[in-house]
């Protein structure tokens, strides 16, 4: 996608390709990557364009020799078949990148590089950990002298080749050593590079998590656009497709819009539409669910990723659904949409709800940072986000222009180009979600971010209620509408509960 405005193609795609040398000696190499798989390698390649020496180790020693004589052959590579002297060959202090799959093999890898390591070296997992591995991580570093930064890295293969977007925080003694190496190899809008410091301990790969909830989110609202257009509209693939690509020439402009289009417009060998081979069924890795734990740990409604999260749960059911498809054959309003109307309102919806889930993204990351202590910038991570990233998109340069002017501003929705761009697309979301409920196409993206806007604009909800029942049941106590704010009261139901309230425990 090429970018309009002030957005540029990642600075690594126009960087001049290193010319052929001989194998650097020992000791010389600026960074070290461990783990050859299609991210590792791309990010040494994209190194390498940056006149990086890498040294490179991969525990299947065959594809780091496979990668050294085939796409780095002739490049300053160091290779290594063992992991002391894949160190020994890095000049000190040492930066090592590791990029490996999240979790034990984390930890193991670290157990081996430890020994190995002297105070002042840096170690980075580029990987997509949990946040809460990657703060025990830094504490057990810290303690031996060790600069320990977890680095969200977003963009795929492309990314990691040309310029991704990147989000290290940890131990912030790391960044005067990596920040220029991490900051050449990073996607750009203009001269800013998409790589900034984000914060202490599991900061960075927390923003990871938020970003990648997001990229659920975003991906969900496109795909209910899609059913709509699909079962409501009855159009073709390749008509969807041109609808999609009007739509990333103005506000959708993104980068999932873009490839939705192309997606939609591919065909098979015999002439049939890909997608429609393609089963019904996506896969997760993680780190949506982790932000839905991560939302209610902090009591924050992120509920459109919670939704997107659920919708491939229940895409998973592949056989139980086809049952339940012959079970309940209800009789439901098929009548054919007028496609105009229906394409026009389902982009607000479509954007409505994206602006929703933004909100809500950040809503979760503010928490987190006061809870954690971690001072997060809104603005800052508003703007790593609009080049190089899964999410890049027109729509992010609004929102860092936002958080960078009102850097204290608790709510995207109560921002004044975000409440004029919803209140103008309320009314086409709502008859998109009507339309959807009539005619029995789950829309749970649509309808529960529009739920959260209409709950957020209530003066009043029924929560009195919810509280009355809770002292009602568990004498829990409750607050007065005409006493202040702290004072907690309970009410004898039955006349025979008494004065006695609930004081430890919950429900």
């Amino acid at each position: 996608m090429r970018f309009v405005g002030t957005l540029t193609e990642p600075r690594a795609q126009e960087a001049p390709i290193t010319p052929p040398q001989e194998t650097p000696a020992f000791g010389t190499a600026d960074i070290g990557v461990i783990g050859l798989a299609v991210m590792g390698q791309n990010l040494v390649l994209n190194l390498l364009d940056h006149d990086r020496t890498v040294a490179v180790f991969n525990r299947t020693t065959s594809r780091t020799h496979d990668f050294v004589s085939g796409e780095a052959s002739g490049r300053r590579v160091i290779p290594a078949d063992d992991i002391a002297t894949f160190v020994t060959s890095i000049a000190r202090p040492r930066t090592i990148l590791m990029m490996i799959k999240a979790g034990a093999p984390v930890d193991a890898q670290i157990d081996v590089l430890l020994p190995l390591l002297d105070e002042g070296d840096v170690v980075i997992d580029g990987g997509n950990s949990l946040f809460t591995d990657t703060e025990r991580r830094f504490e057990r570093l810290q303690a031996s002298g060790i600069h320990y930064v977890g680095a969200g890295i977003s963009g795929g293969e492309e990314g990691a080749r040309y310029g991704p977007s990147i989000m290290p925080g940890g131990d912030e003694r790391a960044w005067p050593i990596i920040e220029d190496m991490i900051t050449a190899i990073a996607a750009s809008v203009g001269d800013e590079p998409m790589a900034a410091w984000i914060g202490p301990g599991g900061s960075g790969h927390y923003v990871k998590m938020v970003h990648n909830g997001i990229e659920y989110g975003d991906m969900q609202v496109i795909a209910e656009a899609y059913d709509i257009m699909t079962r409501g509209l009855g159009l073709a693939p390749e008509a969807m497709a041109r609808h999609f690509h009007n739509w990333n020439e103005g506000k959708l402009d993104s980068y999932l819009i873009e490839i939705t289009a192309n997606i939609l417009a591919h065909g098979e060998p015999d002439g049939q539409p890909t997608i429609d081979r393609i089963l019904d069924a996506a896969g997760q890795k993680g780190t949506g669910k982790w932000t839905v734990i991560a939302s209610m740990e902090e009591g924050m409604p992120v509920s459109l990723v919670g939704e997107s999260v659920y919708a491939r749960m229940v895409s998973a059911l592949v056989d139980e659904r086809a049952v339940a498809a012959s079970r309940f054959d209800e009789a439901v309003d098929r009548t054919p949409f007028e496609e105009e109307d229906v394409v026009t309102d389902l982009h607000d919806a479509l954007y409505a709800s994206k602006i929703v889930s933004y909100t809500q993204g950040f809503m979760l990351i503010n928490a987190a940072s006061r809870d954690h202590g971690w001072g997060l910038d809104k603005g800052t991570i508003a703007g790593l986000w609009r080049a190089g990233c899964i999410i890049r998109s027109r729509f992010l340069g609004k929102i860092t222009a936002a958080y960078r002017s009102h850097p204290e501003l608790e709510n995207l929705l109560l921002d004044e180009f975000f409440a004029g761009e919803i209140e103008r697309a309320v009314p086409g979301w709502r008859r998109t979600v009507a339309r959807a409920v009539t005619a029995g196409i789950p829309v749970p993206a649509y309808s529960s971010a529009l739920a959260f806007y209409d709950a957020y604009r209530s003066r009043r909800l029924p929560a009195n209620l919810i509280q009355a029942q809770r002292d009602y049941f568990g004498a829990h106590t409750y607050e007065r509408t005409d006493r202040a704010r702290g004072v907690w009261f309970h009410t004898d139901w039955t006349g025979q509960g008494g004065d006695v309230t609930s004081g430890t425990y919950d429900v």
